[in-house]
């Protein structure tokens, strides 16, 4: 195969890209109300009490109804991944890695109609819709490319007179994976195809959010090849089956991504051994972030003022790489922070389907709920300079516009806690050194970003900012696919890297074969 390439955004500057993205949003809103089963061995199975998929951007609109498991239903399809996975991990690699390929050219062919369902069910607005399927596309691709390099040329052992050693990698077995609803296609395709592709059946329950994302996904998968079983696709409840789907003793390992409130309740879990299990489950775990960008006294403020505006902002500021706090020099902390609140206050807030939006609603009311009390305890721990109550408009959508916070300090809750919301914390350093302390002075390091003209400063940060995804003079979100992959330290996860030439040896154990010559 050629080497990996990352898949281009769409330019929409383009008249004929506008006109087809439209008939794309078209093509979906007219398949809304749908209902989609669940997915069990392969076959279809309607079950009672389906939930509804609800448009963030309008939520009196229902783009589906969809099937949830229950307990019984849950059981079935752990046993029947456990069924398929001895048929599935002797197929061999090339199937499964021409399948992934498949599968991303496929997806090409649907890249806007994929597209326009981010739109319609998590709340995208068009470009950072288009940059989720492009990334989807990468996952697919570059995972099967690692695939190809992992089981087809596996690393040469060092020589030994009268032996042959040989060194394979073997798949584990079933796998839970329990994606994020934030990038309910990219995510949930990574965390499933890299599994697969390494010979593990999955067990695959979408965000309760944006389910019917995943349903295309699995079909998808299907239509490119995959066998019945091998991608269970059961939604449900995570408070209610969740625990169901960790504990299990036919699960082998467990791939998530979400909090870190429920990432490490899954850790403790899983740490158990259960009756009948034999083996020690493994957990890959991307949890949240409270991810920073330095501004020291020698950065360009308006490239670092663009750069915290589109880190804090993009998607609502719903990202884990989301820039939750500017950490600003005190000789440029007001220069700015106005021109932080001049960009912000540019920004559009609407509907997710309209071109001209920057900014969309939030996912569901609990997730306004969260981004509105924050606001009233920003009030209290700081100084409101852009956005704030006024903003907040549940009427039609969940909508919540930009809010910027100054005169913050460094310990306070809105500094510390994950908003995972259009909120941004300004925060004075007193120089450098202060400033590096306080970008590591929380429980996480996921990502985090300097703008300095100065190389010592830089230099420093590269040695002493603790995060998984380092970024000097560009904004902190936007990893792309085997350029910049992506997995933080700390409380942010197990640091695993997805898109990264180390993820796939999550889902793979080594086995080492000796004959004597």
């Amino acid at each position: 195969m050629e080497p990996f390439r990352n898949e281009p955004f769409t330019n929409f500057a383009l008249d004929h890209n506008r006109q087809t993205f439209m008939e794309a949003l078209a093509s979906v809103k007219a398949e809304w109300g749908k209902h989609y089963p669940l997915v069990i061995n392969g076959k279809r199975i309607t079950a009672g009490n389906p939930q509804p998929s609800i448009n963030p951007s309008r939520h009196a609109q229902i783009t589906g109804y969809v099937s949830q498991a229950d307990h019984s239903l849950m059981d079935q399809a752990i046993e029947g991944a456990s069924a398929a996975y001895t048929i599935w991990q002797l197929e061999k690699p090339l199937f499964r890695i021409g399948m992934l390929y498949k599968a991303a050219a496929l997806m090409r062919r649907r890249r806007h109609w994929f597209s326009a369902w981010l739109v319609y069910e998590a709340g995208k607005t068009w470009v950072e819709a288009d940059v989720e399927t492009a990334e989807a596309i990468d996952f697919l691709n570059y995972y099967a490319s690692e695939a190809e390099r992992l089981l087809l040329h596996p690393p040469k052992l060092v020589s030994y007179p009268c032996e042959h050693n040989e060194w394979s990698y073997m798949p584990l077995g079933v796998g839970a994976v329990i994606p994020p609803w934030n990038f309910p296609l990219a995510i949930m395709a990574g965390m499933t195809a890299a599994a697969v592709v390494c010979g593990n059946t999955v067990v695959l329950k979408p965000a309760s959010a944006t389910p019917i994302i995943a349903y295309h996904f699995v079909s998808l998968l299907e239509e490119a090849g995959l066998p019945g079983g091998v991608v269970q696709y059961v939604p449900c409840p995570g408070s209610r089956l969740g625990d169901q789907m960790v504990t299990h003793p036919l699960v082998r390992f467990i791939n998530f991504t979400g909090s870190m409130e429920v990432g490490l309740g899954i850790n403790e879990k899983a740490a158990l051994r259960r009756p009948g299990q034999r083996w020690l489950k493994r957990v890959t775990a991307e949890l949240g972030g409270k991810d920073g960008i330095i501004v020291d006294d020698s950065a360009d403020i308006g490239e670092a003022a663009v750069a915290v505006v589109q880190s804090a902002f993009g998607y609502s500021g719903q990202k884990c790489s989301a820039c939750s706090r500017a950490i600003v020099h005190q000789g440029v902390y007001d220069e700015f922070l106005a021109e932080v609140v001049r960009r912000a206050g540019l920004l559009k807030v609407g509907p997710a389907d309209a071109f001209d939006t920057n900014v969309g609603a939030v996912i569901d009311r609990a997730a306004f709920d969260k981004v509105a009390a924050y606001i009233e305890l920003a009030a209290a721990e700081g100084t409101i300079v852009c956005g704030g109550a006024e903003q907040l408009d549940p009427s039609e959508g969940y909508y919540a516009g930009p809010t910027v916070v100054a005169g913050v300090d460094a310990q306070a809750r809105i500094a510390q806690e994950e908003i995972f919301g259009p909120v941004l914390v300004v925060i004075r350093a007193d120089d450098y050194a202060h400033a590096l302390e306080i970008a590591n002075g929380t429980p996480y390091g996921l990502t985090g970003s300097v703008f300095s003209g100065n190389r010592a400063h830089l230099e420093l940060a590269r040695e002493k900012f603790h995060v998984g995804n380092l970024y000097f003079n560009r904004k902190c979100t936007g990893a792309l696919v085997g350029v910049h992959p992506f997995g933080g330290f700390d409380l942010s996860g197990t640091d695993s890297k997805a898109g990264g030439p180390d993820y796939l040896l999550q889902f793979l154990q080594a086995k080492v074969v000796t004959e004597r010559m």
